[in-house]
């Protein structure tokens, strides 16, 4: 709204109402989520019969809850070790890129940076089978011709690293990017004059300025990883991570389980993105 434009009386009210409105859409679903997932019944559905955190603690033959599903727990450690090395491959990878792009100039850069926003622009299933495919014909072609056997080139956790890295990586360097752009490289350029090396340079003043994207960085990398879920059908194998152990069960039928381990994905998730969003407001001088 812009106060200088004179407005009905009406507007305000009809403002407020949308904004009302638009926020208990989007808060619905998991409002209900949560609910069903404390409701002490055997379905996911009302009415109401109590209070419990049998979905998450019991350990009984009637209730086993999200705590003491062996399944799960071992998809939510799957996908915990996806996550951290998609997280970190990514940043490393970004924090060089946003070098390259901002400080250096070079032929064909323009055209390079376009490519490296494609991932971004492509379906989550196209991309997967895109990598698929590139890594079963490599494959396929060295066992065929060379008889060397590179199973991580097929379905797989390496392979589901890979394809989520493949688009992660172009969200971290776009947000590192936008913080070395902001950057006073004569800060630099006075440190080298004084004789420090480029490393402490790099190490004492870049870094720390860039510390609060980087951050940022792996928290948002990790979220996008940890829930990916189009990607990484496509490129799973035998060990599945927690977003295709949940797709599986819901096949076979909802349960307060799975609201449950949703209540706990919600939490983690907006811890992680208030961390992020309190790392990034930081001012500049403070690191």
């Amino acid at each position: 709204m812009i106060a200088s434009i004179p407005q009905s009386r009406a507007f305000p009210r009809t403002y407020l109402a949308y904004v009302t409105v638009f926020f208990v859409f989007l808060m619905a679903p998991l409002l209900v989520v949560a609910v069903f997932s404390l409701n002490d019944s055997l379905f996911p559905s009302l009415p109401w019969q109590g209070f419990t955190l049998d979905w998450f603690l019991a350990d009984t033959p009637e209730r086993t809850g999200l705590f003491h599903d062996k399944r799960i727990m071992a998809s939510i450690g799957v996908s915990l070790i996806v996550a951290s090395c998609v997280a970190v491959l990514s940043v490393l990878l970004a924090i060089s890129n946003a070098f390259l792009f901002e400080r250096q100039s070079f032929r064909g850069k323009s055209l390079l940076y376009s490519l490296m926003l494609v991932p971004l622009v492509i379906p989550g299933v196209i991309l997967g089978i895109s990598v698929l495919a590139f890594g079963s014909n490599v494959a396929n072609g060295l066992e065929d011709n060379y008889g060397i056997d590179l199973e991580f080139l097929r379905p797989g956790l390496t392979m589901v690293i890979l394809g989520q890295f493949s688009f992660i990586s172009t969200i971290c360097t776009l947000v590192i990017s936008a913080r070395l752009r902001k950057f006073d490289i004569q800060l630099e350029e006075a440190a080298l004059n004084l004789g420090a090396s480029r490393f402490d340079v790099f190490r004492t003043i870049t870094l720390p300025w860039l510390r609060p994207a980087i951050i940022g960085s792996v928290i948002v990398a990790f979220l996008m990883s940890f829930e990916n879920f189009n990607t990484t059908l496509v490129l799973v194998g035998s060990d599945a991570p927690l977003t295709i152990t949940m797709f599986d069960r819901m096949r076979e039928g909802s349960t307060p389980v799975l609201n449950a381990v949703s209540l706990l994905l919600m939490v983690a998730s907006g811890g992680l993105a208030l961390l992020s969003i309190f790392v990034q407001r930081k001012q500049p001088g403070r690191g």
